[in-house]
């Protein structure tokens, strides 16, 4: 090719201008020429590898390439070139044709766009490694701060103590991660406004506002919408087509929420409320949706079961196929889970079935069906469930069906005794058969609260486990009615029969109610002016008994206490309240005081009302005496023996006392013991004693002192022969003495044929009188040597 010949063949021409001629570097070339080295392929391989190596030379030789086909085209000669010693570099060669020089210039283009990839690719990789080396830098950098921070602290005076070049090494390192973080920062920077800046996009056109909700719009199973109540009312009453598909979707779904509503909020004690608003909804297009909502509530809360099962019962009354209808829906429920082994859901439909038959919705062959097949082949699952199916309609077996009953637990008991269960499910078989002992006590048939239908009213549905049964799942899923408008119509009439008798028993009764009002209204009228205002609540005596409590607690002594009492106004009748509080104030202390006594006595001496009170007061206080504690029947004993030692109560009160074996308690003999220790204490023995034997008060003390019987007799001497105060006992032992001889004269007016039987029993009387009065003589005797020793110990 002419391409590839030597520049001695063909001289390359040199265009002349005048950049050439004028320019000093040329004239230099002019001055000094060197002869021109013939090109070698190597030497073309060498540039090419050079160029290749260093980037910017392309673009230099390109730039440059936009001058030279100028100068070229002017002089009619190829520019010669120097090399690196400043030589002149040898011509180029002549284009031989056009088509040659651009599929040149095109390969010459690939190469260089190839080239500045490669090189691109080359930077990305040699900045990323200078990333990551200055991140490790950066790293070790931070980690020697930390270092020399860290030696600092231990050692405040090494940098100071430091050579000079050690602190410049350090100001340096410094000073070089400082500036890698500051490039490192910068760097990121740069990155981010690259991606904070993307491409600018079209803008998207705003989406078309939402169409407006019609019932048409309303897809799916559950409406697949939720539209508030507000909004639900405003399309019902948009809807202007009554027998549309739009309008039944709607009132299908307002249907079931409303029903589903109903069944989630009733219980035991709103269950005469929900009957009537559940039966206000159209329950014959509902039935499958009132099904399916009891089912599932059931399911979730198993303890609330009997109080679905009587709201069923209530329906089943006025709708028996709604009742039929659950019923074969449970019994398919339960035998799903019996084959699947679902436990959960099968104790939760066998718990259904029971109270069903304990409503009588479910006729008890259904039960008696259910537990032979649980029991056929007893596994410990089984069993248990079985236990529990009895346990709940055990009652209401035990009453329809007492022979099949019986049946059911000889089966309990020929499993019990094959002992092949497990031993909890034995313990559960022994605890249902003492369950059935006592009658199935804790587990009543129906709760009296959920006793709402008379059995006569009710419809007993009866079907078999292996019967074909239809759940009838359509009635689930709204369908569109053809005649729509005169099934609500006819529903409507029916519900007027079904809730017109109550609301018309409402009427008459509040017609009833309202002449009843009328009348009363005119006897109150009539009776206005005899009305006398009473208060139930007691506010005023517990106020005054606040008040009274609080001026005795707060006194300093009992003259101080009686005058602030005394001021008191107090009504005809309250004064028994502060005798009342006088005395529980006393029996309240630890130990008893005076101030108690004397105070009572005060207000004995000044009013003969509150000396009778007191004396209510002790015949109360002695007739309860056994409901006191030892503190308070010491206390109350001393106070009342205040009284009496000092004449504020009449001493006639000790007839209520008959201090006999059978008429005293533990608690009495103690309080009568205090009593007449204190007595003693205030009077002395001599006082005391000619006080008791006062003639005119002999019929007040014949209680204390009994005559009637030589046994009361002799146990009163020694009741008080053992509290020490035997010597107020000699007139009874007197007494005592002289009964054989008082016997015999009373017996002496009788004939002389009892007289024989007389005599006999005369002496069979006084051996019997010297008998007792050797005993009564034996217990005095020991009395007195009881008394020696008592003087001999104090002495």
């Amino acid at each position: 090719m002419a391409a590839s010949a030597s520049p001695a063949a063909s001289p390359p021409r040199r265009r002349h201008s005048h950049r050439d001629d004028d320019s000093p570097r040329h004239r230099k070339r002019r001055a000094s020429p060197s002869p021109p080295r013939s090109p070698s392929p190597g030497a073309d391989a060498d540039r090419r590898r050079r160029s290749r190596g260093s980037p910017p030379e392309p673009d230099r030789r390109r730039r440059g390439g936009d001058a030279e086909p100028s100068e070229e085209k002017e002089n009619g000669h190829a520019k010669p070139g120097r090399n690196e010693e400043g030589d002149d570099r040898p011509p180029r060669r002549s284009r031989v044709s056009d088509g040659e020089e651009d599929g040149d210039r095109r390969r010459r283009r690939a190469r260089v766009s190839d080239d500045e990839k490669e090189d691109g690719r080359r930077r990305r990789r040699a900045r990323d490694s200078d990333e990551e080396r200055d991140d490790r830098r950066g790293k070790r950098d931070r980690e020697r701060e930390r270092d020399s921070r860290r030696s600092r602290r231990r050692s405040p005076s090494s940098e100071s103590g430091s050579s000079p070049d050690d602190r410049r090494r350090r100001r340096h390192r410094r000073d070089e991660g400082s500036r890698r973080r500051d490039d490192r920062r910068r760097r990121d920077d740069d990155r981010g406004e690259r991606r904070r800046s993307p491409e600018k996009r079209e803008p998207t056109p705003p989406l078309p506002p939402p169409p407006p909700l019609l019932p048409e719009m309303i897809p799916g199973r559950t409406g697949g919408i939720y539209i508030p109540p507000f909004r639900m009312a405003q399309m019902l009453r948009e809807v202007e087509d009554k027998s549309s598909p739009e309008y039944q979707r709607l009132t299908w779904d307002a249907l079931k929420k409303s029903i589903n509503g109903l069944v989630n909020k009733v219980n035991a004690t709103n269950i005469k409320n929900i009957v009537p608003e559940l039966f206000a909804e159209n329950l014959v297009r509902g039935r499958g949706l009132f099904c399916q909502s009891c089912i599932k509530s059931q399911m979730a809360s198993p303890g609330f079961t009997d109080v679905f099962a009587a709201l069923v019962a209530v329906v089943n009354t006025k709708f028996p196929e709604i009742g039929r209808l659950l019923l074969v829906r449970v019994v398919l429920q339960l035998k799903r889970a019996y084959k699947r082994n679902d436990k959960p859901q099968l104790l939760a439909a066998t718990k259904f079935i029971a109270h069903l038959v304990n409503q009588v919705v479910a006729h008890e062959l259904v039960a008696l069906e259910l537990l032979t097949v649980l029991l056929e082949n007893p596994t410990d699952d089984s069993v248990e469930v079985a236990v529990g199916f009895v346990k709940e309609c055990g009652a209401m077996l035990q009453d329809l069906s007492p022979q099949g009953l019986h049946a059911i637990f000889e089966r309990f008991r020929g499993i019990l005794h094959e002992g092949e269960i497990d031993k909890r499910v034995q313990f559960l078989i022994e605890g249902l058969f003492a369950i059935r002992k006592a009658k199935f006590q804790g587990f009543p048939a129906i709760r009296p609260e959920l006793d709402l239908v008379e059995q006569e009213d009710q419809f007993t549905h009866e079907i078999s486990l292996e019967d074909d049964l239809d759940p009838e799942t359509n009635l689930n899923v709204f369908r569109a009615n053809p005649n729509f408008v005169e099934d609500e119509k006819a529903y409507e009439n029916l519900k007027r029969s079904i809730l017109g008798a109550e609301s018309s028993e409402d009427e008459e009764g509040s017609d009833a109610a309202s002449d009843d009002e009328d009348e009363e209204e005119s006897d109150e009228e009539e009776d206005e002016e005899q009305m006398e205002i009473r208060d139930r609540t007691e506010t005023n005596l517990v106020n005054l008994r606040r008040t009274i409590y609080l001026t005795i607690m707060s006194s300093v002594d009992f003259e101080e206490a009686g005058h602030k009492l005394m001021k008191i106004k107090l009504e005809p009748g309250q004064e028994m309240e502060l005798c009342i509080m006088l005395l529980e104030c006393c029996s309240q202390e630890r130990t008893y005081l005076r101030y108690y006594g004397l105070l009572g006595q005060r207000f004995c001496m000044i009013n003969k009302v509150y000396q009778e009170n007191f004396e209510k007061c002790f015949v109360q206080q002695y007739s309860m005496i056994h409901r006191l504690e030892t503190n308070k029947l010491r206390n109350v004993a001393k106070f009342f023996a205040h009284l009496l030692g000092t004449d504020a109560l009449p001493w006639h009160v000790l007839a209520y006392i008959r201090l006999t074996e059978e008429d005293t308690t533990s608690s009495s003999r103690i309080f009568i013991k205090i009593l007449f220790q204190e007595l003693s204490e205030h009077l002395g023995i001599r006082l005391l004693n000619e006080r008791l034997n006062d003639p005119n008060m002999q019929g007040s003390f014949e209680s204390i002192f009994p005559k009637d019987h030589p046994k009361n007799t002799r146990f009163s001497i020694n009741f008080f022969t053992s509290i020490g105060l035997g010597g107020i006992t000699e007139s009874l032992r007197e007494y005592l003495k002289n009964m054989p001889r008082l016997i015999m004269q009373q017996q002496k007016p009788e004939s002389s044929e009892s007289e024989s039987s007389g005599s006999e029993s005369g002496s069979e009387s006084s051996s019997s009188g010297s008998s007792s009065e050797s005993e009564s003589e034996s217990s005095s005797d020991e009395g007195d040597r009881r008394r020696s020793k008592k003087r001999r110990k104090r002495t």
